[in-house]
């Protein structure tokens, strides 16, 4: 039949084509989509491939790039590491292999995970210009270096050797890989050397030096000696967890038994809170997992929803801390000195689809910064910048769907980006990022994600706030103040030069005029002792003697020396709560607070907060929030956590406080 010949014929043409055939036809999915952008995908491939390598090894990474131009449209791109380098055997197949890698199936943070960036850069540079790439690298115990020219088997993904050699290098350590290739070069927002700058804001670890094809070498300077904390891998954990990857894992496992297959398959998963499961699910423990059905998997699943299991261990997580995310700005920033830089803030952990995942925020206000301009949001994932699709990230999204017209910026409308003179910085750190593609430009727009992210742009936001409205209201105080302290007592004196009697005392008449507290800080730093000495002197100008409580909130990281007068409370999260005594009418309250081992830059700026008095009262301080009192679940090593609620979740103040407005 005519049929069957034309489907014999078609057989004849199917054939397996290679992930290296696929991605050479697709080279947009990987970044490649443009000439401009390509040069940015290869730099940022081979930094990302420098920085992982370095952190593996617990080395402090020293990364060069270099742009060189070598003919028309035609850029040779280098980078060189003082990472551990490569054994001779595994060279070729690292960069002439795609999708071949060692961390493709580990649960922890780190910037590569698909075993496709570097060689994909490869990919496309020989496709461009049929030139192999060269690489060169050396292990601490080799004498010399290995180098090889290679290029990639399309047909077959494997490496094809060109030339090799070993040749002296006086590196004792690392890695340098060079890739000619077709591009475009530019400056600008997405250029080389806006992503090695935003590297380093998010690395300040690392020093990185920037060769572009014009001009002198640029480079960033580590501002820390610290490393990332050292990820450590997990295993999956059990909520969130999806029935077709249960089944899978089912399929797989070497465990004999439903309840050993839980509790060796899955993190924080013990062998009591295994059986527990399995009796709500109404699964035998002793069953075998391979021979689970779809209705039984959907019950264990239900059951696991239902027992409490400890939250996943955080380090697999290497958030960059509130401490160095304020010096890797500052560092950056360079020539832009900005007023206000918000407390950054680094969520606690939280879990989507059994992977865990955490969110940073950081806000820069005020200086030199544009003021007519939407607002600079730097979006960052795995400490890595992600510089196009900003449109499509959920990053983006999150931040628009914030209302910032509470917070001092302008919005039209309350939502799209806002306009003013400030820089928000969001980093996502997770064993698995979700991104929209293999290019990884873009974080998906998942609810559990976006949620996190938007709570911690509004607390961010608050703390924002705070600044710009005791700002506001201690300029307009100060220049009321300074009228009554200048003017008032020279009518004083000379309407008691013309009655003939002494100067009266003026202080029932300033505190009639002024009818506040006062609260003002003096920030003292000894960088011998590395202590910083806060003085937070309280006036009342008020009629009447005034007790309230006096709330400050201190960076985790700092250590409390000698504080007076002692507080009522220090919380670990960095809250402390003094009770004063009486204050009387146009006396001084003070209280002193030693913080140590912070370096000078980490501490300029005290969050302050009253409650038990009149807020209309106070300037200098902030009435006590809401969410003050609240217990922040914190991950413990023992013990157990509840299970994460599905219809409550954690309590939005701003939209509270909206309701409240409304009603």
């Amino acid at each position: 039949m005519p049929s069957i010949s034309i489907a014999e014929e078609l057989a004849k043409k199917q054939r397996e084509i290679s992930i290296s055939e696929f991605f050479e036809r697709n080279k947009q999915i990987l970044g490649y989509d443009s000439p401009t952008k390509a040069l940015l995908t290869v730099v940022k491939e081979l930094c990302e491939n420098s920085l992982d390598a370095c952190e593996d090894a617990g080395i402090l990474p020293d990364v060069s790039v270099s742009i060189q131009k070598s003919g028309k449209d035609e850029f040779l791109v280098a980078a060189e590491d003082n990472g551990p380098g490569i054994v001779k055997k595994e060279v070729a197949n690292v960069f002439g292999r795609l999708l071949y890698g060692s961390r493709f199936h580990v649960l922890a943070q780190k910037r590569g995970q698909q075993g496709i960036g570097v060689s994909g850069a490869i990919l496309y540079g020989q496709t461009t210009t049929g030139k192999p790439t060269r690489i060169r690298s050396r292990p601490a115990e080799m004498d010399v270096a290995y180098e090889v020219d290679l290029i990639i088997d399309i047909r077959r993904n494997r490496p094809s050797i060109q030339k090799e050699d070993f040749v002296a290098w006086d590196k004792p350590h690392g890695t340098r890989v060079e890739i000619p290739l077709k591009s475009r070069y530019v400056t600008g927002k997405q250029s080389p050397f806006e992503y090695l700058k935003a590297t380093a804001i998010v690395n300040p670890h690392a020093r990185i030096t920037y060769l572009p094809p014009e001009g002198e070498p640029i480079v960033f300077e580590r501002v820390t000696e610290e490393l990332p904390p050292k990820t450590v891998e997990i295993k999956p954990h059990p909520y969130g967890i999806e029935l077709g990857t249960f089944l899978a894992m089912a399929k797989e496992t070497k465990s004999y038994k439903l309840s050993a297959f839980l509790a060796e398959e899955f993190s924080r998963i013990s062998a009591r809170v295994a059986k527990e499961i399995c009796e709500k699910a109404g699964v035998p423990p002793e069953m075998k997992p391979k021979s689970l059905d779809l209705q039984e998997v959907k019950a264990i699943l239900d059951a696991i929803k239902e027992v409490k299991i400890m939250a996943p261990s955080t380090d697999c997580l290497s958030p960059i801390g509130e401490k160095l995310i304020k010096k890797g700005l500052k560092n950056v920033l360079g020539a832009l000195k900005p007023e206000f830089f918000s407390p950054p803030l680094t969520r606690d952990p939280v879990v989507w689809q059994g992977n865990p995942f955490q969110i940073e925020v950081g806000i820069v206000y005020g200086g030199d910064l544009p003021p007519d301009q939407p607002v600079d949001v730097l979006r960052f994932a795995n400490r890595v910048p992600l510089l196009y699709q900003a449109g499509a990230c959920a990053i983006t999204q999150a931040v628009q769907s914030v209302d910032w017209r509470r917070y001092g910026l302008e919005q039209r409308g309350g939502e799209g980006l806002p306009y003013g003179p400030a820089i928000i910085l969001v980093h996502v750190g997770s064993v698995k990022v979700p991104y929209t593609s293999e290019a990884k430009e873009a974080v998906a727009s998942i609810p559990e994600i976006m949620e996190e992210i938007d709570l911690a742009l509004k607390e961010c936001g608050r703390r924002l706030k705070t600044h710009l409205t005791k700002k506001a209201r201690r300029a307009k105080t100060r220049e009321k103040f300074d009228i009554v302290q200048r003017i008032l007592p020279k009518i004083a004196e000379k309407s008691a030069k013309i009655v003939g009697k002494k100067v009266p005392n003026l202080d029932a008449t300033v505190t009639k005029i002024m009818g506040v507290i006062w609260i003002e800080e003096a920030i003292a730093y000894d960088a011998k002792a590395k202590k910083h000495t806060v003085t937070i002197d309280l006036h009342n100008f008020t009629s009447a003697g005034k007790k309230f409580n006096l709330h400050a909130l201190l960076p985790r990281s700092a250590k409390l020396g000698a504080v007076d007068p002692k507080p009522k409370e220090v919380r670990d999260d960095g809250k402390v709560t003094w009770e004063l005594k009486r204050i009387n009418s146009v006396e001084k309250g003070t209280v002193t607070i030693e913080l140590l081992a912070l370096d000078k830059e980490e501490y300029d700026e005290s969050e302050l907060y009253v409650s038990g008095v009149s807020p209309e009262l106070v300037i200098g301080a902030e009435p006590l929030p809401g969410d003050w009192e609240l217990e922040y679940a914190e991950f413990e090593e023992a013990g157990e956590a509840p299970p994460p609620e599905e219809d409550e979740g954690e309590i939005d103040y701003d939209e509270t406080e909206e309701v409240l407005e409304d009603d």
